[in-house]
């Protein structure tokens, strides 16, 4: 995160923790994806808790370029890619996922897009005023409209979703966004991946849900029958 490397690290475990218990809530391999958000971003923090003591050391810069890589790797190109096929492995309504699959599709070309860009320009990380800052020297188009499609990407399918509680994790993620943005224009990749792991916090209220509302369909169809 943003401040330093104990909240990195303490996010990681904290996640890890949320993870698991959203894993055991798992009843169908299709629900895997989504129940492990959690824990992939438990990964990224944990990445970034090393950025955070390997960048004042001048003798880990080869440690400082990898992880820096790890953590736009899920930043960037992961949770494009990831966040819209979860929820969409997850869908039931036969129109909401065709719309669901529209922006799947939408976020794996950025997802592309992005790995191109990772590749092909030069990025860094540096600590400026107790945060880090991820220089990133990308083509200006990227600035202009990658967001936005990163936004449809991560954040309209939770609102698509036929699950009841979805709404909400789009409107967090939208929310932390917002606060990001205004408070640490400068450090919105760091700050806001920091506060979407927090909100994957409901990863595992909306696991609980699924798993309630599965076993109350199979109440109602032995009833039925």
């Amino acid at each position: 995160m943003c401040f330093s490397a104990g909240a990195s690290f303490g996010a990681g475990i904290v996640l890890s923790v949320i993870g698991v218990a959203a894993i055991k809530k798992v009843q169908h391999p299709s629900q895997i994806p989504f129940a492990a958000l959690p824990l992939i971003f438990a990964v990224q923090q944990i990445s970034e808790g090393i950025l955070w003591l390997a960048l004042p050391n001048p003798a880990y810069l080869m440690l400082q370029q990898i992880i820096t890589y790890v953590f736009l790797f899920f930043a960037q190109i992961v949770w494009p890619l990831w966040v819209p096929l979860a929820i969409l492995l997850l869908e039931k309504k036969e129109k909401r996922g065709k719309i669901q699959k529209i922006v799947a599709g939408i976020g794996m070309l950025l997802s592309g897009y992005l790995a191109y860009c990772l590749i092909s320009f030069h990025v860094e990380a540096k600590i400026i005023e107790h945060h880090i800052f991820y220089q990133q020297d990308y083509p200006a188009v990227n600035l202009t409209y990658g967001l936005w499609f990163y936004i449809i990407a991560t954040i309209v399918p939770a609102f698509i979703s036929h699950i009841k509680r979805m709404w909400m994790l789009g409107v967090t993620i939208l929310i932390s966004y917002i606060i990001s943005d205004i408070f640490y224009e400068q450090y919105v990749v760091s700050v806001w991946c920091f506060f979407a792991s927090i909100i994957s916090i409901s990863v595992y209220a909306i696991m609980l849900e699924i798993k309630n509302s599965v076993k109350n369909e199979t109440v109602y169809a032995a009833y039925a029958s």
